[in-house]
Parts: C-alpha cells; sequence; structure tokens
C-alpha cells in the first residue's frame, strides 16, 4: 500500500472525505489513515460501512457533513459526478469549493517524481496498457501497472524517481484528476460508450482529453489517427505547441508518426522511415486495431528511451491479455478465440476484421444501435450464433445477410459453433465469442462470460466435436 505520509504532512489538519468502499475507495481511505490522516468514511450501500468499520476506519454520513472540515473528497469513479445528475455529496462539494479526486491522484501526490504514463481510448487501451508494461519489465525496467486495469492505484508498489507507473485510465479517472500530469499521454481512439454518465460524445470526449492536462514540452502525447474524433484531438492538442505529439496509426501511413503499412511497423518519428518489424509475425497482435495498440507501445517505450530490439523482443513474447481476442485452443483444426471483453459493436469490429471463416457467437445486453455497423464484416462470417437477451433484435438485424441461429445460452452457441466449424470445407475456421454486448443479463462480469466460454471449449477436447454436436 502507497505511503501518503510525505503528501499528507504538508495538508492542513482537515479530513478527507471518501466516498464509495468498494476496494479502490476503502484502499484509499485505509492508506490515508495508515499515512496519519483524518478520514471520514462513507458508502451509500450498508456492506461497504460493514467493511469499513471492520477495517477500524470512521464513518461519517457525508450527506451531512461540515465541508467545511473536508481538506478534499476522494471519490470512487464510478459515482456520478456531472451526468446524469451530480451525487448529492458530489454536489455539496462543489457547492463548498472542496476538491474532488480520486485515488490515482493520491498516488501522483504521494510519488510525484516517478515517471507516470497514462492510457485511455474507448477501445485497446487494456492491452496497450499491458503491452506497455510487458516491454518495460522485459526490458529491466522498474515498473508498476494497474489503475483501471486491474489493481488500484493505492495498492501499487512504491516507487522512486526511476520507476514508472503504466496506469489505465477511464474517463470517469479523468475526471478526478487536479494536480496529476502524465509524462507520457496516449489517446487510443474514441467511439460512443458511457454517454449516460458524460451526457453526449462531446462531454465523453472532454473526459478523455483530462489526460493532456498540465503537459508541458518536456512531455509527450501519443494520439491515434484513426477515427475522425481522435484526429480532431490531435489536431487540437498538436496546434497548443504546449507538448510534443506523436500521431499513431494501426493503418493508415501517415506523413510522420509511427505507423502500420502493409503489415509493417514503421517508425518515422524517432527514427527517418524505419520499417522496424513486420507484425504477422507476433501472433498475439492480431489485426489493424492491435497494429494500433503496438503503434502506440512502441510510442510510449521510445519515449522512455528503450530501443527498438527491446520493444520488438517484449511484442513478440507479450501472451496477450485474458478475454481480450485471447487464443484459446486449436481443436480439430478449429481455432477458439475468446473476445468477450467486446462489450460493444465497435469492439466487435475489431475481432471481425481480424479473422476470416468466422462462426460468430453473440448476444448478450446490447449497447445503443446494436449490431447495425458491424454489416461490412458480415462477408467474413460464416454463420452467428446468438445468444442472450439481445438474441432476438440482433436475428432482425442480421436479416437475410448471413445465417444464424438463435441459442440462448453460450454452452449451446459454443457446440453448434464448434460442429458447423469442424466440418467447414473452408480454410482456418474460428470460433469467435465477440458478443457485441455487456454481459449483465446472464454474467456479473463479461470475465466470468469469458471464463464460462473456455469452459465449454475445453469440454471439447474430451471427444470429437461431432459426437458433442450429435
Amino acid at each position: 500500500m502507497i505511503d501518503l505520509s510525505t503528501y499528507i504532512s504538508s495538508t492542513n489538519e482537515k479530513a478527507f472525505a471518501v466516498l464509495g468502499l468498494g476496494r479502490s475507495g476503502l484502499t484509499a481511505a485505509c492508506a490515508l489513515a495508515q499515512s496519519g490522516a483524518k478520514v471520514w468514511a462513507w458508502d451509500d450501500n450498508p456492506t461497504g460501512r460493514e467493511k469499513a468499520e471492520e477495517a477500524g476506519l470512521t464513518l461519517v454520513d457525508l450527506n451531512n457533513c461540515d465541508w467545511n472540515a473536508v481538506q478534499s473528497l476522494v471519490m470512487s469513479p464510478g459515482i456520478p459526478l456531472t451526468h446524469p445528475t451530480p451525487h448529492p455529496v458530489a454536489a455539496a462539494a462543489i457547492k463548498n469549493k472542496v476538491e474532488i479526486i480520486c485515488e490515482v491522484e493520491l498516488l501522483y501526490r504521494a510519488v510525484p517524481k516517478a515517471t507516470f504514463i497514462g492510457i485511455t481510448g474507448t477501445n485497446g487501451k487494456s492491452t496497450t496498457t499491458s503491452l506497455i508494461a510487458h516491454i518495460l519489465t522485459s526490458a529491466g525496467r522498474n515498473i508498476a501497472v494497474g489503475g483501471n486495469l486491474g489493481t488500484p492505484a493505492l495498492e501499487l508498489p512504491q516507487l522512486d524517481s526511476t520507476g514508472i507507473y503504466v496506469l489505465e485510465m477511464s474517463s470517469y479517472q479523468l475526471d478526478l484528476l487536479s494536480q496529476l500530469t502524465f509524462d507520457i499521454a496516449l489517446f487510443m481512439n474514441i467511439s460512443p460508450d458511457h454517454l449516460d454518465r458524460h451526457g453526449d460524445i462531446d462531454g465523453y470526449i472532454k473526459a478523455k482529453k483530462h489526460i493532456f492536462e498540465r503537459q508541458s514540452k518536456s512531455d509527450t502525447a501519443i494520439i491515434g489517427m484513426d477515427d475522425n474524433h481522435s484526429r480532431a484531438v490531435f489536431d487540437a492538442v498538436n496546434q497548443t505547441g504546449t507538448v510534443r505529439t506523436v500521431p499513431i496509426s494501426g493503418s493508415t501511413r501517415l506523413a510522420e508518426g509511427v505507423f502500420v503499412a502493409e503489415g509493417h511497423l514503421i517508425d518515422d518519428v524517432f527514427s527517418t522511415e524505419k520499417d522496424v518489424a513486420d507484425l504477422g509475425t507476433i501472433e498475439r497482435l492480431p489485426g489493424n486495431h492491435n497494429h494500433q495498440n503496438a503503434a502506440a507501445a512502441f510510442a510510449a517505450c521510445r519515449s522512455v528511451g528503450l530501443p527498438d530490439e527491446q520493444i520488438i523482443a517484449g511484442m513478440k513474447s507479450f501472451p496477450g491479455l485474458a478475454h481480450r481476442q485471447e487464443l484459446v485452443t486449436t481443436n480439430n483444426g478449429v481455432r477458439y478465440i475468446n473476445d468477450s471483453k467486446a462489450t460493444n459493436a465497435d469492439a466487435a469490429a475489431r475481432a471481425l476484421g481480424s479473422y476470416d471463416n468466422i462462426y460468430w457467437i453473440a448476444g448478450g445486453r446490447a449497447k445503443d444501435g446494436g449490431i447495425e455497423s458491424l454489416s461490412p464484416y458480415f462477408p467474413r462470417i460464416q454463420k452467428a450464433y446468438l445468444v442472450g437477451e439481445s438474441a432476438d433484435a440482433f436475428a432482425n438485424q442480421i436479416g437475410s445477410s448471413l445465417p444464424y441461429e438463435i441459442c440462448g445460452t453460450l454452452d449451446v452457441a459454443v457446440t453448434k459453433a464448434a460442429n458447423d466449424a469442424f466440418q467447414s470445407i473452408e480454410q482456418d475456421p474460428v470460433v469467435l465469442l465477440s458478443p457485441a454486448c455487456a454481459s449483465w443479463d446472464q454474467y456479473r462480469s463479461f470475465e466470468l462470460r469469458g471464463d464460462h466460454f473456455k469452459e465449454c471449449v475445453a469440454k471439447l477436447k474430451h471427444q470429437p466435436v461431432k459426437e458433442i454436436a450429435s
């Protein structure tokens, strides 16, 4: 747990109010208390309050507290700050001019001399965060990885000035920063998501752009160029002239930048249009979206001084991320890919664009627009197997564009898809779980959905596919 005592000693004796006592919130409250701060902890859920009491924290109902006695409100990112309406406690803090921050801000205040790399975007940020961390670790750098990905910020190890924090940042977290300055900020891409929390696409982009705030010319802004919104962000940041900008692309040759052309990673920033690597030789980074992830990771790692050779070696040894185009196994000539993290159509498009001869398992709790935007990928799909509460709606959207079957549950879909793929006369068939939906109709998380898919696939190993499906 991060020691906040140096930062706490520089503050006044007012209390730190902590709202939301899930894992990250409870960790923040405990870290503050153990570092000598006065902490007022609160959660609207009685279970959260019970955990705080068990941890020895002082409970104070922040809906009825003296805001003149509060130094900062440390709020869990999942709690609404602005839309659809501010949480009453957040509204009270704003009214009383009390800063509202998250635990990542506290990490920065505890170790401001470390290097901070922040990664945000609608899709690809988890893979890019993990890829950067893997490359840096493989090169012997002293790093810690977390934030929105896995480990809460204040549970990370305390690094010195030689250390590098690699942090995935959600739009919710970026809304709750006030001093943190990223030495290297990556803005991957934008597509509509979380609009209920940001009002509209402009509000969502505004939240994501917080990642560049307070950067100066000694810092680096790495920005994707593969969608219109991100290109506009690049133009706006580049025109300020206050930060070094590096454009990246997974599919388009750029006038300058780090990009992928015909499957080759090209560096035209740190070198003069140098062909760095053939990404086709890196099995765990398939498709244009992973090519963008590779370009982003290369730019970030070069920005902290790693040579090309170490970066490419790290990419080649990257094991990939669970539930993100995860190769589960190859059975009877069929590849099984777990892409359960694809909870919207844009994410599913990235997987559908990476393979041919796809037996596609899709469905769950649909996002706005369903799968209408995926029709350009239908020629790659041999058949769709529809599950969850969106199955009928997806069937209507597919219409006569491709064969489909309503399966209801994942175990049925896997069995039917496996049988059809096994009998396919096409080359290199792929059974792909890329749901384009949230999991909440049938599973508590996309991780549990992906794990169930892997369990279903594992059962296929015990007997020939045709016998299971018969």
